[in-house]
Parts: structure tokens; sequence; C-alpha cells
């Protein structure tokens, strides 16, 4: 015989129901105002002649290129920067975890104009040498990103018994580089997922530190062509929604218990 299921009050679910429609026609909405104003003609058809565009602008394109690589060098100097300090801060020296939390949230109280201006003299060094590539902004995009990748990584780390799972691999005889790599990164994928996300949608989304600086991202190219092209601006800027978009759909399926599972028949 089945195991018997509550139903939820009537109330309760008509609540749930009419905020979810509420969230969800405050973030679809603007999205279909954005591909109707996109895919206005002259005459007052229907085209695709800015999303075509898009394709066809060779200093876009380079924005855009350039604002993928800042985000996977972004992404990556994250992880190699806080997974192992918050793993060994938790092992190690578990007082020093305020400390380490509080100098990863300070980004959140900087205004970014405040950022620039304290950057500047280091990045004129940086193009000494570098020759003054727009790729340096992994640099500030790490510090800016550090706040909200340091909660996702945390809530990880939280799920799961640290000190356990290292102590069973050092006993085992692995190293401290095999124990981070084959068993805490493993067990805390979700949380080094969600950091991934964020640390993508903030360079995708950031325009301040970039204008300032004279790098051309895609949120400057982005400004600089709506000057003189609403309609593929707004393209651009919808495209750019509908990737951040999938790559939470990505982490959704991708994360632990992402996968949808059979339903599972209770007999008494």
């Amino acid at each position: 015989m089945m195991a018997a299921t509550r139903r939820r009050p009537l109330p309760v679910s008509i609540a749930r129901r009419a905020i979810l429609i509420a969230v969800l026609g405050y973030l679809i909405l603007p999205m279909v105002a954005m591909l109707e104003f996109s895919t206005r003609g002259a005459r007052g058809t229907r085209n695709l002649d800015a999303w075509v565009a898009i394709g066809s602008d060779p200093n876009l394109i380079d924005a855009i290129v350039t604002s993928l690589e800042i985000a996977a060098l972004t992404v990556v100097g994250m992880l190699l920067l806080l997974v192992p300090t918050m793993t060994w801060t938790l092992l190690r020296v578990p007082r020093m975890r305020r400390v380490v939390e509080f100098l990863c949230l300070l980004p959140l109280a900087i205004p970014a104009i405040v950022l620039v201006v304290g950057i500047a003299p280091m990045y004129r060094f940086l193009n000494t040498f570098l020759g003054g590539s727009a790729l340096t902004l992994a640099f500030v995009n790490v510090i800016l990103v550090l706040p909200f990748a340091y909660r996702a990584i945390d809530g990880g780390l939280r799920s799961i018994d640290v000190p356990t799972l290292a102590d069973a691999g050092r006993s085992l005889g692995a190293g401290w580089l095999r124990v981070m790599g084959e068993v805490i990164v493993p067990n805390i994928r979700g949380g080094i997922l969600s950091a991934a996300v964020l640390a993508v949608a903030l360079v995708l989304g950031e325009y301040t530190i970039a204008s300032l600086l004279n790098f051309d991202t895609l949120q400057v190219v982005i400004a600089l062509l709506g000057k003189r092209n609403a309609y593929v601006s707004v393209a651009v800027s919808l495209a750019a929604l509908i990737f951040a978009f999938l790559l939470v759909l990505a982490i959704a399926y991708l994360a632990p218990g992402g996968r949808s599972r059979a339903p599972q028949v209770e007999e008494e």
C-alpha cells in the first residue's frame, strides 16, 4: 500500500503560487520587453536584424571574447585563492575564520570608484609589463567577487565534516594536495559551481571599473553601442541575461542532488 501523502493547506498553496508568479513576472516581463524592442523594424515589422548584427560587429565580438576570458581567469583565481585558504583555516586555525570572513566581505563596503582610485597606480605598473591587456581586470574582479564566492563556498564546507574527511584521507597516505583535489573539492562541488556562476555573472555585468580604467569589456561596448544603435545594444544585453540564466540552470543540474530522481514507492 502506498504511503499517504500530506496535502498542504489550500491558502498556503495559493500564497506560494502567487509569490512565484509575481517573482517570475518581475524577472521575465523586462526580458520580454527587451525582446520586443530588439525585434522592432523600421516600419513596424518584426525582424532579427539587431540579433544578426551581434555577429557582424568585430568590436562587439572582441568585447564578448575578452569578457569571457576575464571571467574564466576570475573563476580560476577566485577558486585557487578561496578554497585552499578556507579549508586550511577550518582545519588548522579555526580562530582566524572570522578574520578571513571579514576580509572577504570587505569589498562590499568599498565603492567601485574608491577601488579604482586605489588600484590605478598598480595598473600603471602592470601595463608596463603586460602591455595594457584587459585580462588584467581579472585581478580586481577576484577581489570584487570575494564576498559572494565566500558565502557559496562556505555553505559547501559547512555541509560536510571537513576535519573527518581530511583526517581519513591523510590516514590513508594521501598528501594535502590529493586530499584537497580528491576529497574536499568533490564534496563541495555545489558551492564551487555556485561561486563560479556568481563570478561569471559579476564579470559580465561589471562596467564601472572597466570604463574608468579604459578597457573595452562587454558592458563598456554595450554602453557605447547604445549611443548609435539601441536595438543591437538591447539585443546584446538580453543575450547576456539569457547566458547567465542558462548557467544557473546548468548549476542546478550539475550540483549534487540536482538531477531528477525517480520517485520511490514506499510499502507498508
